[in-house]
């Protein structure tokens, strides 16, 4: 059984038109996943959906169990994982509401269990020996440039391309920081691109990204952020995102 993922960030704590057949907590040898896994069928296909931060939303970036959320996933036979994230934007093209589908990551994170390599022997892996994956390309160029098809299907602009920055968190970054983030050549900065990315290719699974800014990130504006003006974003460009994903499955082989 083959089946699309897909992860819900911050403002997406449900897919609409999403049927839902069933719910299971699935157990992993990593511990337990943000939520319930959600199966059921949008626009004709198998999906499966989860909340990356829990449901209700309560669960900071650096505490999320990404190792089990990518291994539950694995587990129920995904082979393709659409994430959603929610971003603060450096690139002029991603003022707030604006997307982009990124095709690289910069990793400025620590202490996250970020790699299923880590001299335990679990029978969900992929292999039970050390392996180093290949992570030039850290999203699926195939799934990628589908997404951006599904986009141009419904006249939505994204940004084709794009360097995510995935920062600590919770705290969003300062000036210095985001300076020295563009200066590394960073388009954006979310808090949950990694090690989702690297996890889901050293477990087999494609993974790409449908990043929206619900900011311009601290000091590539005058404006001062404001969790009121982040949730306007979110409210304004959550549209797009799932006019993207039900465009993307409607056509998904």
């Amino acid at each position: 059984m083959s089946m699309i993922a897909l992860i819900g960030g911050t403002g997406l704590g449900q897919i609409e038109g999403l049927r839902i057949s069933d719910q299971k907590l699935i157990e992993t040898p990593y511990g337990d996943p943000s939520s319930v896994l959600s199966f059921g069928e949008l626009n004709g296909q198998k999906v499966v959906f989860i909340a990356r931060h829990g449901d209700p939303h309560k669960i900071p970036p650096h505490l999320i169990n990404y190792r089990a959320n990518m291994g539950a996933l694995k587990q129920v036979g995904v082979n393709r994982i659409i994430a959603v994230n929610a971003v603060g934007g450096i690139h002029k093209a991603l003022g707030p509401a604006e997307l982009s589908i990124p095709d690289q990551i910069i990793d400025y994170t620590y202490g996250r269990d970020h790699t299923i390599f880590d001299g335990t022997t679990y029978e969900s892996t992929t292999t039970d020996s050390l392996d180093h994956i290949d992570f030039t390309h850290p999203y699926d160029e195939e799934l990628r440039l589908a997404l951006i098809a599904a986009a141009e299907s419904e006249s939505i602009v994204v940004l084709k391309t794009g360097t995510y920055g995935a920062t600590q968190g919770p705290r969003l970054e300062s000036s210095a920081e985001v300076q020295r983030l563009k200066a590394d050549g960073c388009d954006l900065i979310g808090m949950t691109g990694m090690p989702e990315a690297a996890l889901a290719k050293e477990m087999g699974m494609k993974y790409a990204s449908i990043s929206l800014s619900v900011n311009w990130a601290a000091g590539i504006s005058d404006t001062i952020i404001t969790m009121d003006d982040i949730g306007l974003a979110i409210d304004q460009g959550m549209g797009k995102v799932l006019s993207i994903i039900n465009a993307y499955v409607a056509s998904a082989i």
